[in-house]
């Protein structure tokens, strides 16, 4: 439990830091996914040291949906969907960075700094498996979270 409440604190003080540097709003996002990136693309390394090679890019989403959110979130992803060309839907109805906020509307402004780093997260990691992607991220409503993954084929 002590390890979930210093990577929560974590979390928090690396976006107050790359917020806190003066700097236009968009390049304070793209500093934190960058950050989620390259941690995204090490962790995943040493999470499938053991695993054989996936066989296609549905069963890497389904790793990322089970074992890489629970390794790094202690939950599994609530839904994911996919139209089968390329374009994934991962749903976390309480996405751990967003519980400990207000579920007012007011705060939902906010919500984009703490979801910056998981995009960078999960995108790096991907990259790491040979899947070139865009990730982004979309809150209606508090804590709940939709990834958007488009993969990017050439």
């Amino acid at each position: 439990m002590a390890e979930e409440a210093i990577f929560e604190y974590l979390h928090s003080e690396i976006v107050n830091y790359i917020l806190s540097k003066e700097s236009s709003k968009e390049n304070d996002l793209s500093a934190l996914e960058y950050i989620g990136y390259s941690t995204g693309y090490r962790i995943i390394e040493r999470l499938t040291r053991e695993w054989p090679r996936f066989k296609d890019e549905l069963d890497t989403m389904k790793f990322i949906c089970t074992d890489f959110w629970s390794s790094i979130y202690r939950k599994q992803i609530d839904n994911l969907r996919t139209n089968h060309q390329g374009v994934y839907v991962l749903q976390d109805n309480a996405f751990r960075f967003l519980t400990r906020l207000s579920a007012s509307s007011q705060y939902l402004e906010h919500a984009p700094k703490f979801v910056a780093f998981t995009c960078g997260l999960v995108r790096g990691s991907l990259a790491n498996l040979g899947i070139t992607s865009t990730v982004t991220a979309e809150v209606q409503t508090m804590p709940s979270c939709k990834f958007h993954i488009q993969v990017n084929r050439t």
